[in-house]
């Protein structure tokens, strides 16, 4: 018979995280709409890039949709350079842009107002856009309990036990939301202290002294990753 995997303690990995790390007060930006830009920007790249690139979009014009989109296109790119692979970044984003200027009038209100599911299959199906960067967005900007899974969550759940490295996106989202209240509050602050757990902790080169999560780790020890 083939071993089970560990019970997933989802409210025990976020108390003790919170106590470990106190609230993250995470997504950094002035404005849902900064959220969406950003979310679309960091993939693939260190978020102090992305910070570099939203600064030179404040500098050298202004953080509004209908700006953005009316922008030739080597004129963007160059804007958002410092994100990396700027001319596909700058197509991902104008794709965004023009969903939300032509299907909401460029209100975040109206986008927020799309129910959970809808809102979430409409992202998924522009250019560039996959599941991380869609519950960024219904997530952070649109205020929606959509549970984010990115590379320090499931690096810190392959280590554990939690999950093996062949699990879908949609089968870890599953785990935590089965586990968990759905509260877009709860799911905000569980996925900023994931990310930090990642960047202190749970890096590529594990540094376990320390880790408020290194007692649930497995009896046989750290499992490995790539």
């Amino acid at each position: 018979m083939a071993k089970q995997p560990p019970p997933f303690p989802a409210l025990e990995i976020y108390d003790r995280l919170r106590a470990a790390y106190g609230p993250q007060h995470w997504w950094p930006a002035e404005t849902p709409f900064e959220v969406i830009v950003g979310a679309v920007l960091v993939q693939n790249t260190r978020w102090e890039n992305v910070v570099s690139a939203i600064e030179n979009i404040h500098r050298q014009g202004r953080l509004d949709p209908h700006y953005l989109l009316a922008l030739p296109a080597g004129e963007l790119s160059e804007l958002i350079r410092p994100a990396g692979v700027f001319r596909v970044k700058e197509k991902r984003l104008r794709s965004v842009l023009a969903y939300l200027v032509e299907q909401h009038g460029g209100q975040i209100e109206s986008l927020a107002k799309t129910p959970q599911d809808q809102l979430r299959r409409e992202l998924l199906a522009l250019h560039g856009v996959g599941p991380e960067t869609a519950d960024c967005i219904v997530l952070y900007a649109a205020g929606h309990p959509s549970f984010v899974i990115d590379a320090y969550t499931r690096r810190a759940l392959e280590r554990h036990g939690w999950a093996d490295k062949r699990d879908s996106y949609a089968k870890l989202q599953q785990q935590f939301e089965a586990a968990l209240p759905r509260d877009a509050t709860l799911f905000n602050e569980y996925h900023a202290l994931l990310v930090e757990l990642g960047k202190r902790h749970c890096r590529p080169k594990p540094q376990c002294a320390g880790c408020p999560l290194e007692c649930l780790l497995p009896e046989r020890g750290l499992r490995e990753t790539p």
